[in-house]
């Protein structure tokens, strides 16, 4: 008894060790970041590599707004990145919610179709994306962003798969019953339910709009209304080289509301499965 209870101590001690391992590789990026955000790019690149903080940030950040209009561009990112979200979130819940839980005429071909469109890759529809954008003078504009990431086939797949486990049809029935139209049942009954995967779909969607450079780099030719990204890709310093530890310092402030956001969906993600636990 006793040589089991060690040997079940020594594995809990070896797995935690190997999970602090995991969390100190996955967050030495983050801190390497915070680092060269506070030191110039000579120190940056000097050797042995400076490992503590400098005393450079609040430079790097003068240098920074010197650069870029950086709140201009974190404000277009943000109108961007909160438009697509909530619209997703709409968009692909409602579609989900009928493929999950309703029958109709050629339901399994439309879904397979939207399989195939998720198999394709992005960069495929760029060329004919900017087309269609172009000839509903959208391009420069912020529209020209939000339209076309209204919804996805990710989103839908992703609500699609969660509600079938999540909404019982006996809730759907009961909700009938009490004389309950498609939008009272997806808006009281569907919502209610599958608040978790709303937060995981609300969280990858916003982290994906604000990270992406490519589609704004072709679409936004007004100068005004570049993202966050873009206008990080601009940051050169003097002669045409690059000041790095103005650089990381942009990179590092952009970081702040994607924080934000993965905290809020993350304790709505944890609320929820906790409740169901106690509930079970």
């Amino acid at each position: 008894m006793a040589s089991t209870i060690k040997g079940s101590r020594r594995r809990g001690i070896a797995l935690h060790a190997v999970l602090v391992i995991g969390l100190l590789l996955s967050a030495f990026p983050f801190y390497w970041a915070v680092i060269m955000s506070t030191h110039t790019s000579t120190e940056i690149f000097s050797y042995p590599p400076k490992l503590l903080p400098g005393s450079h940030f609040f430079e790097n950040v003068r240098h920074l707004f010197d650069n870029i209009d950086f709140f201009g561009s974190m404000l277009n990112s943000l109108l961007v990145a909160v438009s697509v979200t909530v619209l997703v979130l709409f968009f692909d819940s409602l579609a989900a919610f009928v493929f999950a839980k309703f029958e109709f005429p050629g339901r399994k071909l439309l879904f397979a179709l939207l399989m195939a469109i998720f198999m394709v890759p992005a960069q495929l529809a760029a060329i004919p994306q900017f087309v269609i954008m172009a000839k509903l003078g959208w391009i420069g504009s912020m529209t020209a962003l939000i339209v076309p990431a209204a919804a996805n086939a990710f989103g839908i797949f992703w609500m699609r798969q969660y509600m079938k486990g999540a909404i019982h049809d006996e809730l759907l029935d009961a909700a009938k019953l009490d004389g309950a139209g498609f939008l009272r049942q997806y808006w009281h009954v569907a919502l209610p339910v599958v608040r978790p995967g709303l937060a995981f779909l609300g969280i990858f969607t916003f982290m994906a709009q604000w990270n992406d450079y490519a589609w704004p780099l072709i679409a936004l030719t007004n100068p005004d209304n570049v993202t966050l990204q873009v206008a990080l890709s601009q940051l050169n310093g003097n002669h045409g080289t690059t000041d790095y530890g103005m650089v990381m310092t942009g990179a590092l402030l952009a970081l702040v509301p994607l924080l934000i956001v993965f905290a809020i969906g993350a304790r709505q993600i944890i609320g929820d499965l906790a409740k169901g636990a106690v509930r079970g």
